[in-house]
């Protein structure tokens, strides 16, 4: 009997403790599309250490420029997304009132509709999988899912989530969180 797809879209992963030394150590990843062609998410909570307005355009309306730009993983590092969150948005495509986007021209007009209350998140690069390799990590226990949710998504302390959800899962993923991030320095 052939195993139906099951899509991750709009599931977290977090790495199980198993992806040290990868990109992807100690990550929270959204995933946004999935099928059977492969998987596209971005890495939650790693910020670059600049700011969205000294790599995009000077024409940003200013409640852009001096966000922080995030790097939604190693694929493609100039290539932007990013994720909006408010209520009544026509295109939520990941979530309900989340859209993943990646025109520039459509992220500024959403930064100038002051009418809508958002949240955006800006994101350089991507995290990329193709047909089955997600899949085939998920065998290997390398990530764990958690569900998508917007205050995790928008966290005021983003580069602390994987550790505060992983807290808050079975005993294991506590002692692994707590862990060292290198175990040479126990």
């Amino acid at each position: 009997m052939a195993k139906t797809f099951q899509s991750l879209k709009g599931q977290m992963l977090l790495d199980s403790g198993m992806l040290q030394g990868s990109f992807f150590h100690r990550s929270v990843v959204l995933i946004c599309q999935h099928d059977a062609d492969g998987a596209f998410g971005l890495v939650l909570g790693r910020a670059s250490g600049t700011i969205v307005g000294d790599v995009l355009p000077s024409n940003l309306p200013d409640s852009l420029q001096g966000q922080p730009l995030f790097l939604g993983g190693p694929v493609q590092p100039s290539a932007l997304s990013y994720l909006v969150a408010g209520k009544s948005l026509k295109d939520a495509n990941v979530l309900p009132d989340l859209e993943l986007g990646h025109s520039l021209d459509t992220l500024i007009e959403l930064a100038d509709d002051h009418a809508i209350s958002r949240q955006i998140r800006i994101f350089a690069g991507y995290s990329g999988w193709s047909a089955g390799q997600l899949e085939a990590e998920m065998k290997r226990d390398a990530w764990l899912c958690h569900p998508g949710s917007l205050d995790w998504i928008f966290h005021e302390d983003p580069a602390h989530i994987w550790q505060m959800i992983m807290r808050q899962k079975s005993w294991k993923q506590r002692l692994i969180a707590e862990s060292p991030e290198d175990l040479s320095w126990n």
